[in-house]
């Protein structure tokens, strides 16, 4: 089958769920990627994806509410769709999400949404903000398309917009993995802690930076880059710029403790692969982190500044069980990986296909 996957955040998260899932499945399919660029969008993102990938730039996707470029993305996108004759198409995040269901005809072609995160969910936008991303994502919901949702929080979470939606779990490459960190078992010293992901409002580096100035005499690794760089303030908190796939995850590697202080998550990547690698996870309590982690038996789940406190402590006066993180990377190693992520998809694909057919025009 032909897939146009069309995506605005192309970076971070995204860039590792479409590599999952383009480079795992079958070889017979072709896909195309219509994407825009972002400050954390790989230099060279042709490399990332199986020979035969094609990839085609957006001259108009943005990441801002931009009327004209916006009109002039729904065309783009609408040309893309008649010269690639897709038999299926995907769009990712919510900018993509709400152009390509408006430019598309979801009767004739099957269409499929996956959010990474609702954009109603941002707590740091202001509430009349979030109830205008959440107008859109219901208006935009009673379009022909099925959603699916990253995991199962974000599908309660969308049941709220529409009714035509399922989910699929997150899952990472654990073969890929195994080839880069070939030492997952490996740890620092202490309980040096560490994230990775861009530094912005949904991350709460905030939360990050208050838990780090409580224990000055640890170590706190920051892995990645974003506009709230500065509120990282605390001596005792390196950040490390974006790093190479392979870079970084050595450098989680080098920490025992994996700190996720989110205040909205679809279902991270950068926490399954931390599972994986079997460092000990400490999450918010949100939907999409605790899909995942379940509190005291795969990882820790915290509310308040208090709980983070004193878990840090506890792992610093008792060490941490190794049956949690053992745990935690049995699950990843045996539900969210990628072939059981790509396998369900390529069921939902085939089944939309035999429905409804594929290679038609968005008219």
């Amino acid at each position: 089958m032909r897939v146009l996957h069309i995506v605005e955040a192309f970076g971070g998260g995204v860039v590792t769920f479409l590599q999952a899932l383009i480079n795992g499945s079958d070889e017979q399919d072709e896909h195309i990627i219509l994407y825009a660029r972002r400050d954390n969008t790989p230099d060279a993102p042709e490399k990332l994806f199986r020979p035969g990938t094609r990839l085609i730039r957006s001259e108009n996707l943005s990441r801002e509410l931009r009327p004209g470029e916006d009109i002039a993305a729904f065309f783009e996108i609408r040309r893309v769709v008649k010269e690639v004759r897709p038999d299926i198409v995907h769009l990712h995040s919510s900018k993509a999400g709400a152009l390509g269901r408006w430019a598309i005809n979801g009767k004739k072609l099957p269409l499929f949404y996956t959010p990474h995160g609702y954009s109603f969910l941002m707590d740091g936008c202001g509430e009349m903000k979030r109830r205008m991303y959440f107008l859109f994502e219901k208006v935009c919901g009673y379009r022909r398309c099925t959603t699916v949702a990253c995991g199962k929080g974000e599908c309660e979470q969308g049941k709220r917009v529409t009714k035509d939606i399922t989910y699929v779990s997150n899952g990472i490459n654990a073969q890929e993995v195994d080839a880069l960190v070939p030492d997952i078992a490996a740890r620092s010293d202490g309980v040096n802690v560490c994230t990775l992901a861009r530094i912005s409002r949904q991350k709460d580096p905030e939360r990050f930076n208050e838990i780090a100035e409580a224990f000055p005499d640890v170590k706190f690794t920051w892995i990645g880059d974003g506009e709230l760089r500065e509120v990282l303030t605390s001596p005792n908190i390196e950040v490390t710029g974006w790093l190479p796939r392979e870079e970084a995850l050595r450098k989680v590697t080098e920490s025992a403790v994996f700190l996720l202080p989110s205040r909205w998550e679809g279902l991270s990547l950068s926490l399954l692969e931390a599972m994986y690698l079997r460092r000990l996870c400490i999450v918010s309590r949100i939907p999409g982190n605790v899909d995942v982690i379940e509190n005291r038996r795969t990882g820790y789940v915290c509310e308040r500044m208090e709980d983070y406190v004193e878990v840090i402590q506890h792992l610093m006066d008792d060490g941490i069980d190794s049956r949690m993180t053992d745990a935690a990377h049995e699950r990843v190693a045996t539900e969210l990986n990628q072939t059981v992520m790509v396998r369900k998809y390529g069921e939902l694909y085939k089944k939309a296909m035999k429905t409804m057919g594929g290679g038609t025009t968005p008219n």
